[in-house]
Order: structure tokens, then C-alpha cells, then sequence
């Protein structure tokens, strides 16, 4: 399966569908022909202009006013990223560096970069076959683009740095001779081309709103297990109540949790309760709310991902090279932790769920077991989703409100983005674990209600999940049950 690399919107759903479709990746025509054309017109404008262009003839950031021999234009694209590769801590997962190749490979096609055509086929060659570079999270201050990861992204292209190929390490001297593949020579602009850019941060948003989006989704199907298992009220979803106050995503919300306990035997019964605590009668507030925030997000990531975002930008038609800042992440940096703390609530009131439905109320017994006391039951599985949202809050203190001057001066205000992105993508696997920890506890506590029946739709969830996580009768190691359940709501769709 192709995917032609075009000016046609490169949406999420696309972006999705490329990844896990494992398709691979074409340049179209008319992505050649502005590629070529923009790099024709910047080798003409260096014959004819005495005027220096920043980054093309001469030094990066507070050195722009040091010129560089024509003699020597390639060695300083070459210094340019060999210098930048400074990137240190953890690697940045495979999947994530595909993104990066994929977001780089759109931006450059727009053909306002000045690259050699070559130089954007080598990256694909290396998304199609899936050579890795090696890339680490961090270095990247997410303005001046994200300089110290895509310059490790781009190392390979010389023949430098490592990479990973079917799931081994090694130098990407070896990759190269093994596809007989020469390094590029790089000419004018091209180092500043790959460096400068959003592609560490887009990429990372664009995986951590996909997973969001799936999140939301989950929150609410969990939700309405733990709420049938609760014997909570459906009153508080009925639409007249949310008709309103109508925001999208709360409405959206209720309408879900109706459709999922529709024909339940236990929400239809007598309640002798008269409401429900705030984690189960606002989940169409909260989760409304999260999903409301994560359409923003998404909107603003898709922007990211159809943008040329180096700099300076290159304008063949109007006979323009300006050097300007779309490399800077402030977008990015605000959504990425608009992103992490919108999820982080899902994740906040999961674990507020849980702690309900272990405390021994409304018929369930104490830790959800039936013997409790020479068993601990559900107790500690609370305790873990308790550390974990403490963790999700410490990490979504904002990156975006920080910035610290560089380039002596010259870059005195930076985005952080890169480490709104980091910590946006912990965020996200911290709350599929709390949900994950929550789907535990409803389905074990949902059976404590038999021989009643939930919904259709509850049962046939609870049919699925149970083919990877058993009912606890007695004390038993809990982890693996756990980590089984993570994988169930990664995975699962209906």
C-alpha cells in the first residue's frame, strides 16, 4: 500500500492509517517539481545576490553575520548538524522516529526548504525500509525547530551516527552499504532545512492526541462499567439535562454513557440511593470536557503537521528568501500540555472511581473480595492508580511558560515544547494505566451483581475482557492481571 507524498491535507486519521497499515511512502510529482524548482531557484539566487542570506552563505544563530566561502558552503551544512547532534537521556521510541521521517518528508515537499530532491528520497528510503534513526529526547529547547533531535535524525544521511534495522543497533555506515546507499553531499541551506523544524514535537503530539483520542473513548466505556458494577443512577445523562448547558463533548459523553448501558438489567432497577458521588454523576462534565479540549488540540497539531516549519523560508515565485521564525513551537508547546492535563483528568477521576467501588458501599464487599481480611483483594491495585495520578499531576505542571535565552542572545525566547511533548507522552501511557486499573476493579466488582445483567454492550465488553483477566476468587500475584488489562484497553475497539 502507497501513500503519495502531495499538497493534499495529511490529516491524523491518515497519519494513523499509514502507521498501523505499515504502508509505505511515495513522493508525487508535483512533490518533486517543488522540490526541484525551489532548489533551482536558490542555486540562481546564489550566482546573482552579493547580499549574504542567513543560513545559506552564512553562520547559524548569533553567528548570522559571519559570511562562509562558496568553497565552504557544503563543510558548514555538514558542521551544521554533526555540531547539533548533542541530544542525551532516553531514546526516543522507534514509532515516534517514524513520525519524525514522515512530519520532515511533508514539510520539505512543500518546496519552500531549498533541499535537493535526493536528500528528501533518502528519508523515505529509510521510513519504507524501516530504518531508524537513533534519537534521544533530550536537547531540544522547541525553538530554532528541534535542533538536537533531528540532527541525529539526520546523521544517517551522511553516513554518520547509528540507527536501529530490523531491531538491531549499528552504525548507519553499515545500513548505508547494505542498501549501497551513498551519503548525501549537502548543499546550501539543506543542514538548516533538516535541523530547523518541528518534527520532534509534532510528531510526539501527533502520537500522544491519537492516543488521547482512543483514551477518551475508553474512559467512557469504562465508565459505564464501573458505574452499572456501582449500581449508579442513568438520570444524571438524560439529555434534557445537558440541552442546557451544551457544550459538545458533554453531551457527546452522556449520549455514550446512555447507549452503553442501554437494556441493563441493574441500571434499570430501584435505586435506594438518591445520587451518585461526583466521579460517577459528572462524567459527562469531565469527560466532556477533556474531549472538547482534545478537538482544539487535535486541530492545532494537524496545522503542525501541514506546515513548512524551517527557516528561512524560500519563496521561488515571489523571489523571496526570508529568514523568519515558523521553526518557534509555541503552538505546539501550549496544546502539548493543554493536551497532558485535559488526559490527566480522565486519568483523576478513573482512580476516584475506583477508590468507590473498593469501599465496601452498596452492596460490594470490602476490596472486592469475598473473604476479605485473610485477603487483601483490591486494595494496593488502588494504591498504584493513586501513585500514578500523583506522578500524571507532577508532570503536568506547564513546560510552555518557561523559556531560557541561547545562541548568546540571539534566541531569547524559547517554546520548551520538546519537553511539553515529553512529558505529554508519559502523561498518556500514566493514564491508560489508571484506566486500565479501573476496568479491573469494574469488572470484578460487576460480578458481585450477578445473576443480574448488564447491557449488551457492558456484557459483550466484559466477554472480551475477561479472555485476558480472570476474576480474582482469593489473593493472588495482581501485576501481570494488570498489565494484562493495559494491553485490553490499548487495544481493544468495538
Amino acid at each position: 500500500m502507497i501513500h503519495k507524498i502531495s499538497s493534499e491535507r495529511l490529516t491524523l486519521q491518515r497519519v494513523q492509517e499509514i502507521i498501523e497499515k505499515g504502508m509505505k511512502l511515495e513522493l508525487s510529482q508535483d512533490a518533486i517539481d517543488r522540490v526541484q524548482k525551489c532548489r533551482n531557484y536558490l542555486d540562481r539566487k546564489m550566482e546573482n545576490q552579493k547580499e549574504p542570506i542567513y543560513g545559506v552563505t552564512t553562520g547559524f544563530g548569533s553567528l548570522c553575520n559571519i559570511s562562509v566561502s562558496r568553497e565552504e558552503l557544503s563543510q558548514l551544512q555538514k558542521n551544521l548538524v554533526m555540531s547539533h547532534a548533542c541530544g542525551v537521556g532516553e531514546e526516543v521510541p522507534q514509532n515516534i522516529v517514524k513520525l519524525m521521517l514522515l512530519m520532515k518528508i511533508q514539510s520539505l515537499s512543500y518546496g519552500h526548504s531549498g533541499v535537493q530532491l535526493q536528500t528528501v528520497q533518502r528519508l523515505v528510503d529509510f521510513f519504507n525500509n524501516d530504518v531508524y534513526p537513533v534519537v534521544y529526547q533530550q536537547g531540544s529547547l522547541g525553538a530554532s525547530g528541534d535542533l538536537a533531535p533531528l540532527a541525529h535524525m539526520c546523521l544517517p544521511l551522511l553516513g554518520l551516527g547509528e540507527v536501529y534495522y530490523q531491531g538491531k543497533r549499528m552504525p548507519a555506515a553499515e545500513v548505508n552499504a547494505k542498501f549501497d546507499w551513498q551519503p548525501i553531499e549537502l548543499q546550501s541551506k539543506e543542514g538548516l532545512a533538516l535541523l530547523n523544524g518541528t518534527q520532534f514535537m509534532s510528531s510526539f503530539g501527533t502520537w500522544c492526541i491519537l492516543k488521547a483520542q482512543h483514551l477518551a473513548q475508553m474512559a467512557d466505556k469504562v465508565a459505564a462499567v464501573s458505574l452499572d458494577a456501582f449500581d449508579g443512577r442513568i438520570e444524571p445523562f438524560c439529555d434534557e439535562v445537558h440541552l442546557v448547558r451544551p457544550h459538545n463533548g458533554q453531551l457527546a459523553t452522556a449520549r455514550n454513557m446512555r447507549k452503553y448501558l442501554e437494556g441493563s438489567e441493574i441500571i434499570k432497577r430501584h435505586k435506594e440511593h438518591v445520587q451518585d458521588p461526583y466521579s460517577f454523576r459528572c462524567i459527562p462534565q469531565v469527560h466532556g470536557a477533556t474531549k472538547d479540549s482534545l478537538a482544539y488540540v487535535a486541530s492545532v497539531i494537524e496545522t503542525e503537521i501541514n506546515s513548512a516549519t524551517d527557516n528561512p523560508t524560500v519563496f521561488p515565485d515571489e523571489d523571496m528568501v526570508v529568514s523568519a521564525g515558523n521553526f518557534h513551537g509555541q503552538p505546539l508547546a501550549l496544546v502539548l500540555d493543554f493536551m497532558a492535563i485535559a488526559t490527566a483528568e480522565l486519568g483523576n477521576i478513573s482512580e476516584r472511581r475506583t477508590y468507590q467501588l473498593i469501599s465496601g458501599k452498596r452492596g460490594l464487599p470490602h476490596f472486592l473480595v469475598a473473604n476479605p481480611g485473610l485477603n487483601s483483594g483490591f486494595m494496593i491495585p488502588q494504591y498504584t492508580a493513586a501513585s500514578i495520578v500523583s506522578q500524571t499531576k507532577q508532570l503536568c505542571t506547564p513546560a510552555s511558560v518557561d523559556s531560557i535565552e541561547s545562541s548568546q542572545g540571539q534566541e531569547d525566547h524559547v517554546s520548551m515544547g520538546a519537553n511539553a511533548a515529553t512529558k505529554c507522552y508519559k502523561v498518556m501511557q500514566n493514564v491508560e494505566r489508571v484506566l486500565a486499573i479501573e476496568m479491573f476493579n469494574a469488572a470484578q466488582a460487576l460480578e458481585f451483581r450477578r445473576p443480574l445483567k448488564s447491557s449488551p454492550f457492558v456484557e459483550g465488553m466484559m466477554a472480551k475482557y475477561r479472555k485476558c483477566v480472570n476474576f480474582v476468587n482469593n489473593d493472588e500475584i495482581m501485576y501481570t492481571h494488570i498489565h494484562n488489562s493495559v494491553k485490553f484497553i490499548s487495544e481493544y475497539s468495538d
